[in-house]
C-alpha cells in the first residue's frame, strides 16, 4: 500500500503535468513490452515492436525489469518540457555516486533472480564507452517503438489532462484527487494506492506532481529515493482507445472522414480543442445530448477526437489529427 500524505501547504501546490514525460514512457513500456500483460491496451504494440528487437535492447531490459526496482537515474526531474535528447543527456550526465548506488539497489532487488549483464555492471563505474552505448540505445528505442505513435501518446496524456482540469473546476484540489478513484483513493488527508511494497511518503510542503503515462499500468509509480528539494512525482495509468496502435496518423480513414462534412461537426471539432463534456456541447450548439453522441462518435472513429468517461460526465478532446484537419481547412466559417 503507498500511502502520501498532504498538508494544507501541500494541497496548494498540487499540480497536473500537461504532457507525457518522455524519459518515464521510455522506461514504462520497456518493461511492459517484456511482459504479456493489458493485451487490450498493449498487445498490438507488442506485435509492431518485439520483432526489431535487438542487442541493444539486453541493455535496456536489464535496466528497466518488468518487476521490481528500476533505477531512480533513469527518470531524473525534468524542468519545463524538455527535447528528447536533453533528457537523455541529463540520464547521461547522471554523477558517478548515483550511478553506482543506484545500479547496486538494481543488483540486490528480491525479483532478481539473475546477476546483472556485464554492460550494465560498467555503467556503475560511470565508464565513457557504456554510458555512450547507454544513450544510443535509448535513442534507438524510442525511435523505433515510441517516435511512430508519439502523436497518440501526447493526445492519450492530453485527453486525460481535460480531465484533470474539469475536477479541478468542478471541486478544487480535493476534487482533483477524488477523480482519480478508484486507482487512487482520497481520504483527507491522505492519498492511498495498491503498491507492491507498504510505503509512506510525508510530502511536508513540497506539493505534488501527479504525471499521467501512457504506458504505465496496473498501479502508479515513484521514485524508490525523494530528494528533498524538488516535488515528488507520482506516475499515475490513463485510459487507453482499443485498436491505438493500428490508428497511426491520418491513413486508413477515408470513408470517415467523408462522412465529417457539415457545419456542427466541424463546429464541434473546432470546440473540443480545449475539452468540452457532452453537456457542454448540447448547450453551445443548441442540440441534444444524444445528437452530441452521435456527432463525437464519427469524429472518434475518424481518429478526429479522444472520449474520456469520468463519473457522471464525458470529456471529448481533439487529437493531433483533428488540429491538422482544422489547419487544413482555412475556410471554416469564424462565427463557428
Amino acid at each position: 500500500m503507498l500511502r502520501v500524505h498532504f498538508t494544507a501547504e501541500d494541497l496548494a501546490h498540487v499540480r497536473v503535468a500537461a504532457a507525457p514525460d518522455p524519459l518515464w514512457e521510455l522506461t514504462n513500456s520497456v518493461q511492459v513490452l517484456a511482459t504479456d500483460e493489458s493485451a487490450l491496451a498493449y498487445g498490438e504494440w507488442r506485435r509492431l515492436v518485439r520483432p526489431g528487437r535487438g542487442p541493444a535492447d539486453v541493455l535496456l531490459a536489464g535496466l528497466m525489469p518488468s518487476r521490481g526496482y528500476a533505477p531512480d537515474f533513469l527518470t531524473p526531474a525534468l524542468n519545463g518540457s524538455p527535447t528528447l535528447d536533453n533528457a537523455i543527456d541529463t540520464v547521461l550526465s547522471t554523477p558517478r555516486k548515483v550511478l553506482r548506488d543506484d545500479l547496486a539497489s538494481l543488483a540486490s532487488s528480491t525479483e532478481r533472480s539473475h546477476p546483472l549483464p556485464a554492460a550494465t555492471r560498467a555503467l556503475a563505474d560511470g565508464d565513457t564507452g557504456a554510458l555512450r552505448r547507454l544513450g544510443t540505445a535509448l535513442h534507438a528505442y524510442h525511435r523505433r517503438a515510441l517516435a511512430p505513435h508519439w502523436p497518440h501518446i501526447q493526445a492519450q496524456v492530453h485527453a486525460d489532462v481535460a480531465v484533470r482540469t474539469r475536477a479541478v473546476l468542478d471541486g478544487g484540489a480535493d476534487g482533483l484527487l477524488a477523480s482519480f478513484t478508484p486507482l487512487l483513493r482520497w481520504q483527507p488527508p491522505v492519498l492511498e494506492a495498491d503498491y507492491p511494497v507498504d510505503r509512506d511518503v510525508l510530502l511536508g510542503g513540497r506539493g505534488l506532481l501527479l504525471q499521467p503515462s501512457f504506458f504505465c499500468h496496473h498501479r502508479p509509480v515513484m521514485l524508490a529515493e525523494l530528494q528533498a528539494d524538488l516535488t515528488p512525482v507520482l506516475v499515475h495509468p490513463i485510459q487507453h482507445t482499443p485498436g491505438w496502435a493500428r490508428a497511426r496518423g491520418a491513413g486508413g480513414q477515408g470513408s470517415e472522414l467523408g462522412a465529417l462534412l457539415g457545419r456542427t461537426r466541424a463546429a464541434i471539432l473546432e470546440d473540443v480543442v480545449t475539452g468540452r463534456t457532452t453537456g457542454e456541447l448540447a448547450r453551445r450548439f443548441g442540440i441534444s445530448a444524444a445528437a452530441v453522441s452521435q456527432h463525437t462518435a464519427v469524429l472518434r472513429r475518424a481518429g478526429l477526437l479522444l472520449s474520456m468517461r469520468r463519473n457522471k460526465y464525458v470529456v471529448h478532446t481533439i487529437t493531433p489529427t483533428g488540429l491538422a484537419l482544422l489547419a487544413g481547412v482555412p475556410d471554416v466559417p469564424p462565427e463557428l
